[in-house]
């Protein structure tokens, strides 16, 4: 039978903050918690923007299910990417990401940051994402307890987020069969950091109802002093109702607001399209309200209130735009004899003009990609070894649109994994200066490594083996 999922959510700000940087979003066959970060100006925009970028998943029928989603989160991370290019102001911006979508039997999972998300099912409760933070990395390398990461006092850096650091960040990804009765818990690190795993156990095997569960983990968090946003969302998977993709009367609002928002014409489609906020907004929720969900945190302020205008209008734009791409102009059906006459008249000359022109462009595109690309530099692997390279790392059938600029004498196996991977699947930098300072980085993250070599005896030369270049002081 068919799967689909009830559920539960709420968002706090907490009892330090002054705005909410988290969003997030649940519905029948979707599930999703953002944290953003960025400082006054840019987490709620982050978060916000992300969270509904992704809504449209929320079908009960999606091609592509086992791509669509790390699909979309990419497409979303290049929106954030726009948004600083287009106000400075929200550089370093950034946000975590843990969704599921469930396509048929299976929850499609992926994630990146360090918010969590906890499964209970045949009685075992368990944390299946991984945090992407430095203290779990020293935890996974064996130099750091899991009961003193608590504790340590780095244990919130981030190693891994969506924004402007990264044009194609890595995301876990997986997938998880799933059966009628089954229980999941996404959340914010503002529930983790103050409330312990066992208590959030307790509450998820305790309460009655998903709401139930949702309110008592957020109001546990606020007892514990709540120094951060918190956001939960509780689903459970349950057999399809016959009548599912009705929209509910109240799911998520109250009686007098259930009523689906009107449907924009052209004109105000229009006005979205060229950036109008509250028509962006008015069309934002005309599309909320045709599925059963519920929106909290920052993603609700800018669908509902418009208090995060950026996050509003972009997205407002994105839809008036896909919705007037689909809407022709309707066929002129009085148009005078001789014009009609005159459509079939050959024209023999316009097929090779055309072409001539079509092969005119594309020889012109073809040159400025070219050179375009050779303005372009990333840090990779030659040999072995860390490189400088202009161009992209992509070829174009025979043609390669990138060398070798300069070879470095740091070896990729010195490098950590997570590192090495990065290089040898190509890491983009902006400019020359900026590949240089992420070669420089990279050597310092290897000398951490190098041994120090003390002479026996005072003033007596070291008789030990030469140290590698890259461990080297480079002296005038």
């Amino acid at each position: 039978m068919a799967l689909m999922l009830k559920f539960a959510a709420r968002s706090d700000v907490g009892k330090v903050r002054s705005k909410n940087d988290d969003s997030a979003y649940v519905g029948r066959y979707l599930a999703v918690v953002a944290d953003g970060m960025g400082g006054h100006v840019g987490g709620d925009v982050a978060s916000a923007s992300t969270v509904l970028d992704l809504v449209h998943l929320d079908v009960p029928d999606t091609p592509d299910a086992e791509t669509v989603l790390p699909d979309e989160i990419q497409a979303a991370n290049l929106v954030l990417n726009e948004l600083v290019n287009a106000n400075p102001k929200l550089s370093g911006m950034g946000t975590t990401v843990t969704a599921m979508l469930l396509t048929g039997n299976v929850l499609q999972f992926a994630h990146i940051g360090d918010s969590r998300a906890y499964r209970l099912k045949n009685g075992v409760f368990e944390q299946v994402s991984h945090d992407h933070t430095f203290v779990q990395r020293l935890v996974d390398e064996g130099r750091l307890r899991p009961e003193e990461a608590e504790m340590h006092p780095h244990k919130n850096v981030l190693l891994r987020v969506l924004g402007d650091s990264d044009a194609s960040p890595e995301l876990d990804i997986n997938q998880y069969p799933v059966e009628a009765g089954e229980r999941w818990m996404l959340c914010s690190d503002g529930l983790n950091a103050v409330v312990p795993d066992s208590i959030t156990e307790r509450i998820m095997r305790g309460t009655a109802s998903l709401e139930e569960t949702a309110n008592d983990l957020v109001e546990t968090t606020l007892a514990h002093g709540s120094p951060d946003n918190v956001t939960i969302v509780v689903f459970e998977v349950v057999d399809a109702d016959p009548e599912a993709d009705l929209p509910p009367e109240d799911h998520s609002k109250p009686a007098a607001e259930s009523a689906a928002e009107p449907a924009p014409d052209t004109g105000q489609l229009t006005i979205a399209a060229e950036g109008g906020l509250e028509a962006g907004a008015a069309l934002i929720r005309h599309e909320m309200s045709k599925r059963p969900h519920l929106l909290v945190g920052a993603a609700q302020l800018a669908t509902e209130t418009g208090k995060i205008p950026v996050v509003t209008q972009r997205s407002g734009e994105k839809r008036a735009a896909a919705i007037l791409t689909h809407k022709g102009p309707g066929t002129q059906t009085d148009a005078p004899e001789d014009f009609e006459q005159s459509e079939h008249r050959p024209r023999r000359w316009l097929v090779p003009t055309f072409l001539a022109l079509m092969a005119l462009i594309l020889a012109a595109v073809c040159i400025w990609g070219y050179l375009w690309t050779q303005t372009q530099y990333f840090v990779g692997n030659h040999d072995g070894n860390v490189a400088i390279f202009k161009g992209v790392s992509q070829d174009l059938g025979p043609l390669k649109l990138s060398h070798v600029d300069t070879v470095t004498d740091i070896p990729l196996d010195v490098l950590p994994e997570y590192t090495r991977q990065r290089i040898q699947s190509s890491l983009p930098a902006r400019d020359l200066a900026h590949a240089q300072m992420i070669v420089n980085e990279l050597t310092v993250t290897v000398r951490q490594n190098c041994p120090v070599v003390v002479p026996e005896h005072p003033g007596a030369p070291a008789a030990s083996t030469p140290l590698p270049s890259y461990c080297q002081e480079i002296r005038p």
